[in-house]
């Protein structure tokens, strides 16, 4: 599973234009040839994972991480985990439009804050940690798991440093409790206390006294790196099998390409990894309007990988189905010039935004393909400190 090196490179598997030309399927609407350009290429994901060469992974830094990310001990209140808001039942998301973390109770599209609150919604959409252990992967398959970028602004470079900022964000998993300053201290000195922590962490890591904060975002990440979903149709189809997708899957990839949606989703991630602004409306659960990467309103284009199983959509989940993102984008085009969002001036939105979408139905299938068959479910039976698995979610 692990491939323990500052960068993995592996060769692009095939050109979609050789895959559709051996496939049949190269027409849409009148079946005139689409002629994909070089931001058209698609891979399919690799059998192993690259790790950072400060974090090689190893099975017991796997078996502490997985306690650590279904351990609500990590949180202010002990009341949630990293798994209350990725949840294997969820696509390793949580199926709403703004989490609910601290003070929350519930799962999935059921959570709901207790009474009385006092904690805000997360600012932002939860986006499945399956496969991000990939994110920042280039058409070539490259990537450097060192430099992985994270969040809906890319403020965070590496599963590592991501796996830490939740533990210190008071909507999310710290409340009130202690500062943020003090968040990872109060964290790790509550890990020293038990026992059987401190006998996961020193099997995982050498040293005297290996309950750190680095460590547990090492532990995090490894984990996480396991969380790979790669089997996909599209994966398959890529690979070689031309009957892993249905014709009208096929068909669907190529209206993809020909409407213009592969100049942002390409690569073996489906993401360019840069921030666009595309006038999203904003979500009025929040108190104030999301101004995005610099207050510029842009925001990373999201991984495709498994997206049926991660709604709603969009930086602050405005958006509830795959047919309504599609909508946004028929209706929003470039050439239009239409923005929802009042701080966004049409002048503002990304030039390779498309100008309409055609054959929605078999994008729709398309974007299913994108779905893998295997990937991790497991939910532990306990974890060290005792409480609830997940946290508050039952």
């Amino acid at each position: 599973m692990f491939s323990s090196a500052g960068c993995l490179k592996r060769p692009v598997v095939s050109r979609m234009l050789l895959l559709l030309a051996g496939a049949g399927w190269l027409c849409v609407g009148s079946c005139q040839r689409q002629d994909p350009t070089p931001t058209n290429d698609f891979a399919a994901l690799p059998a192993t994972v690259a790790a950072p060469a400060d974090n090689p992974g190893s099975p017991a830094k796997v078996v502490l991480g997985r306690a650590l990310f279904w351990d609500p001990v990590l949180s202010g209140q002990r009341d949630v985990s990293c798994a209350t808001c990725h949840h294997p039942s969820e696509g390793y998301a949580d199926g709403l439009d703004l989490s609910i973390g601290v003070n929350g109770q519930g799962l999935g599209t059921a959570r709901r804050f207790r009474v009385p609150n006092a904690i805000p919604f997360t600012k932002r959409n939860c986006t499945s940690v399956l496969n991000a252990a990939f994110n920042r992967m280039a058409a070539d398959g490259s990537y450097n798991p060192s430099t992985a970028v994270m969040f809906w602004d890319n403020r965070a470079q590496s599963l590592e440093a991501q796996a830490l900022m939740p533990i210190a964000t008071l909507e999310e998993m710290r409340s009130d409790r202690y500062s943020e300053s003090l968040a990872l201290d109060s964290v790790v000195a509550r890990l020293r206390r038990i026992p059987a922590y401190g006998t996961l962490f020193q099997a995982a890591f050498a040293g005297s006294a290996p309950v750190t904060a680095i460590n547990l975002g090492k532990a995090l990440a490894s984990f996480e790196r396991t969380l790979v979903a790669t089997d996909s149709p599209f994966d398959e189809y890529l690979r070689g099998n031309t009957s892993a997708m249905t014709a009208q899957q096929v068909q669907g990839l190529n209206a993809f390409v020909a409407t213009g949606c592969a100049k942002c989703h390409s690569g073996p991630m489906l993401s360019d990894f840069q921030p666009h602004v595309l006038g999203i409306a904003d979500n009025g659960k929040l108190a104030a309007s999301d101004a995005g990467v610099n207050g510029s309103y842009a925001f990373r284009t999201p991984s495709l990988r498994n997206v049926a199983l991660t709604a709603p959509y969009m930086h602050n989940g405005t958006l509830t189905t795959l047919q309504a993102v599609l909508d946004f984008y028929d209706r929003g085009g470039r050439n239009r010039r239409i923005s929802q969002n009042p701080h966004v001036a049409a002048r503002q939105l990304d030039p390779l935004l498309p100008n309409g979408v055609q054959n929605t139905q078999a994008i729709l299938a398309f974007l299913n393909a994108l779905t893998a068959k295997s990937f991790d479910r497991t939910v532990p039976a306990a974890v060290p400190s005792g409480l609830p698995v997940g946290g508050n979610i039952y």
